[in-house]
């Protein structure tokens, strides 16, 4: 016997049989019962249908709860607890954004359509990374599916371009930077050498996402080479003045390689022109990339899918699902017109317990060589079945039916004259302040700031802010189609309420008491 044998051989001699406790948190029985225990849980929760904000916790007194939930058993372990499991899973409901009422209204993700749910959690526990064929053989075939079928309304050559998942829009973002920084300097990925004329910079709208600007930072370029395209009333990069802004960055010194669209801001939901961008980059040479993580989706309307015109001209696009495609977080894709730039991203090295020195057809389905996650979700499995059961006019249809709702909620406030409206909606965000006459323009600013505060804390509606032109707002985002006008009403009677005690001088609402 080795000393390798005679070492093992004496562990295991140390090592205790399992118990019965073991197997039985794998039981197949147990698991079936805990899932339709759940299920009863979170359908009572998608019934309700009230209008209900964020009850948010004071997070000492939120410890403390989830700390009364665990075992105290710290040496065996624990027989399962059903009452137990039941705590957790109402703590977890209670405790998070209702993203399913007509209350939320304030961010970018949204309730997902419950078979989605249902098939994430088949994905949670068949657990399939989707990296390489061998693991994820069918997540792998229905990303080459979907990218063939979104594909179809992007334009691109369809033996030509290439689909990858990321996990999330900043990792989708930053990953297309890299294509972009390699294919124009071959060099930088092995020797660190750019070899170009001036220093590589990147163009980028005032309202670009704040991603692209922690990429920058990254890739080692830096946010002071980040040349800084101005935009127009409405948010959107200003074409006309594009090509004086570059010519003046280029007298800098900087070269830039890629430029930064989006589609859908995530301020005000802006499209920038994506059509004349493109012309502007093809003549110089430089790689178009479009930030499409919100408005991306649109794509899948006839009716909204001009607000991408030109996007076939694109070299790359970030599309997440889980904001209106409505599936679970995070599920992102990054599409490449042309399919030999995904590999370059990332270089040509990898290591041997995923590089197959003998390839065989199965290899070629591999994505590993074109993400920067090795093991990664399945993420494109609930994207998929929607699709699968129930086709593309499911997205369609709820798509606008939130665009529809948000031109509803701006008509409606054209109406109001207490209210500022910023912009007119160009997908489902809106933006406007509570600004009645009289008050001093110094003001404006805190009172969006106290208004957004004090609604949270009353806990019916849940929406968000964000400064337009150095001022705060209050956004919308219409993420849920039961909102009807009615909801947007109520919220502003609210609002409305909110400012008037604020600037009368009455006590606000405490934050809830620990």
């Amino acid at each position: 016997m080795t000393d390798v044998s005679k070492e093992c051989s004496s562990s295991m001699s140390r090592w205790a049989a399992p118990k019965d406790s073991l197997f039985a948190a794998f039981d197949p029985v147990l698991f079936r019962r805990n899932s339709e225990a759940v299920a009863a849980r979170l359908e009572s929760h998608l019934a309700d249908r009230s209008v209900r904000g964020l009850d948010l916790a004071d997070p000492d007194v939120l410890a403390r709860a989830a700390r009364a939930l665990m075992t105290a058993e710290r040496e065996s372990i624990a027989d399962f607890d059903e009452k137990r499991l039941a705590a957790i899973v109402d703590l977890y409901l209670r405790t998070g954004i209702q993203v399913h009422s007509p209350g939320y209204m304030g961010r970018q993700f949204s309730g997902t359509v419950p078979l989605a749910g249902v098939i994430d959690f088949v994905g949670s526990v068949v657990n399939q990374p989707s990296s390489y064929y061998e693991a994820g053989q069918l997540p792998i075939t229905a990303e080459r599916i979907m990218a063939e079928e979104l594909n179809r309304f992007i334009g691109w050559d369809p033996g030509r371009f290439a689909m990858v998942t990321t996990s999330g829009g900043s990792l989708a973002n930053l990953t297309a930077l890299l294509a972009a920084r390699n294919r124009a300097y071959p060099d930088i990925w092995a020797r660190g050498e750019h070899g170009a004329r001036g220093l590589p910079a990147i163009a980028v709208s005032e309202e670009v996402h704040y991603s692209v600007t922690r990429a920058a930072g990254v890739l080692g370029i830096g946010e002071s080479r980040l040349v800084r395209l101005p935009v127009d009333a409405r948010g959107r990069i200003a074409v006309h003045r594009v090509p004086a802004v570059l010519a003046a960055a280029e007298r800098r010194g900087l070269e830039v390689f890629c430029l930064v669209a989006s589609a859908g801001t995530t301020a005000l939901g802006a499209f920038d022109p994506i059509d004349e961008l493109a012309g502007i980059a093809a003549e110089g040479g430089i790689w178009l990339h479009v930030d499409g993580a919100h408005g991306a989706s649109l794509l899948v309307s006839d009716a909204l899918r001009p607000r991408l015109r030109g996007i076939d001209k694109a070299d790359s696009l970030t599309w997440d699902a889980h904001k209106l495609m409505f599936v679970p977080a995070p599920c992102t894709m990054l599409f490449y017109r042309d399919a030999r730039d995904a590999p370059e991203a990332f270089g040509r090295g990898a290591a041997s317990y995923v590089l197959d020195e003998e390839p065989d057809a199965h290899c070629a389905f591999d994505t590993g060589d074109k993400n920067l996650e090795c093991t990664k979700r399945p993420m494109i499995m609930p994207l998929w079945a929607l699709w699968a059961v129930y086709g593309r006019a499911l997205f369609a249809e709820k798509i606008e039916q939130l665009c529809r709702t948000a031109c509803e909620a701006h008509r409606i406030l054209l109406g109001e004259p207490d209210f500022e409206v910023l912009h007119e909606p160009e997908a489902n965000i809106l933006c406007f302040r509570y600004r009645p006459e009289g008050i001093a323009a110094g003001r404006v600013h805190r009172l969006q700031l106290q208004i957004r505060k004090q609604v949270r804390l009353a806990g019916r509606f849940f929406i968000s802010k964000v400064d337009v032109q150095g001022t705060a707002a209050l956004r919308i985002v219409f993420m849920n189609h039961q909102i009807s006008a009615e909801h947007f009403l109520l919220l502003l009677t609210e609002i409305r309420s909110t400012g008037q005690r604020l600037l009368r001088g009455d006590p606000p609402h405490d934050e809830p008491p620990a």
